[in-house]
């Protein structure tokens, strides 16, 4: 049995705004959300890249303290989008706590912030603080933290995936949630991802050369996916979160149809576990259209992976070449907010479908001139008022896993 999968509530956190009506305005006005780092004691100093792709206004989290106190900043991030998409999405509470709903969402790696209180504590071999880590230190910072304080709060009993893959994390999230739903394991699930600001994840990217020093001055003009000027990721964060349902029981309950998810794809290089892989990058592209059963005609719109690494962009524009050609429009939606690391994925779906329902794609930011290498797809370098009825989101991680999605407006 395969049943048809769609979205009916979707909400996100991050660096250009937070919720539909914020992210749109700064889509549509080309906002950056990428700001000077945080200078701290630790590692600030010492980092070659002084840029951050930052949420810098207040959130109203209004959780309950028993939820609280096993919280780290990730998952009040997840959480927060969870509780909006539960909202959005009218389900009944006796739906929720049921069983037939589970929860698919991850992180990089828990919450860094908690994890070096911890270690600080460790190393400073004092008995009496180090006997005064607890279970819920552990609980913060655990690699599936979001996940698991997702269903504590909310009283969820189905199934629970964390991914936890870097840069796919959240996809993987969407399209595990989309098979579970789709063969009848669940007959909904909550994706998504998020990862808080930490500058641990600037250093380690900046010790292997791949983040963006040299618009340290000007931090909204960078990143600079596909642009002969690009010179690496600007690190970010954020949350997003969409609820997958079977689409009759949504149209019977008279759900709002977003999009439906109508294929998905992952696999890995098997190889190299930190350059890309274009035979990899190709194959995957390929199978989510295979999913989908869909021809690359069909594809309106590309959302790229884009990290403005200097050969993770040229590698992703020859495989998208190879598989469509120059007719889809291509946009890098981290331009805007840099790399939001395990949530990249799902905010990248969410913004997507915002541009679905309106009719608009908005462009590559600090796209200035296109790397002649990067010429062969057809990119968005304006705001292009067009029908978009179908979409496809890629990304990429460490490890040599690549995942695609393929979205389709509900007909």
């Amino acid at each position: 049995m395969q049943r048809r999968v769609v979205i009916t509530a979707a909400s996100a956190i991050t660096p250009i705004g937070h919720g539909r009506e914020d992210i749109l305005r700064s889509l549509r006005e080309g906002v950056s959300g990428v700001k000077p780092l945080r200078q701290d004691d630790l590692l600030a100093p010492f980092i070659h890249s002084q840029v951050f792709g930052t949420v810098d206004y207040p959130i109203p989290f209004d959780f309950k303290r028993v939820n609280r106190k096993t919280m780290g900043p990730v998952s009040y991030y997840a959480c927060q989008v969870a509780k909006e998409v539960l909202e959005a999405s009218g389900l009944e509470q006796e739906f929720i706590t049921s069983g037939r709903l589970g929860v698919a969402f991850g992180s990089t790696h828990g919450s860094p912030t908690v994890q070096r209180e911890i270690y600080k504590v460790f190393h400073s071999r004092d008995r009496a603080g180090v006997s005064s880590i607890g279970a819920v230190d552990y609980l913060k910072s655990m690699v599936h933290t979001t996940a698991v304080n997702i269903t504590k709060m909310f009283g969820i009993t189905g199934r629970v995936i964390a991914s936890s893959t870097a840069c796919t994390t959240s996809s993987q999230s969407i399209g595990f949630g989309y098979e579970a739903v789709r063969y009848g394991m669940q007959d909904a699930m909550l994706c998504g991802g998020a990862d808080e600001y930490d500058t641990t994840t600037v250093a380690v990217f900046d010790n292997l050369l791949a983040c963006s020093t040299d618009f340290n001055d000007t931090p909204q003009r960078t990143p600079r996916p596909f642009d002969v000027r690009r010179d690496g990721l600007v690190v970010g964060e954020g949350a997003g979160a969409v609820l997958l349902e079977e689409y009759e029981s949504a149209r019977k309950r008279g759900a709002t149809i977003l999009a439906e998810v109508a294929g998905f794809a992952c696999n890995n290089n098997g190889g190299d576990l930190i350059l890309p892989n274009l035979v990899g990058i190709r194959e995957t592209l390929r199978l989510a259209l295979r999913d989908a059963d869909m021809a690359p005609e069909e594809i309106d719109l590309i959302s790229a992976h884009a990290t403005a690494t200097r050969m993770g962009d040229i590698i992703e524009a020859q495989a998208i070449s190879a598989v469509y050609g120059d007719r889809p429009l291509v946009t890098a939606l981290k331009s805007y907010m840099g790399h939001t690391m395990a949530s990249c994925g799902v905010i990248e779906t969410v913004l997507i479908l915002y541009m679905m329902q309106e009719g608009f794609v908005a462009p590559t930011l600090n796209l200035e001139e296109v790397d002649e290498r990067c010429a062969m797809i057809r990119h968005a370098t304006s705001i292009v008022k067009t029908p978009v009825r179908a979409a496809a989101v890629q990304n990429f991680a460490f490890g040599g896993v690549n995942t695609g999605l393929v979205l389709r407006k509900e007909p």
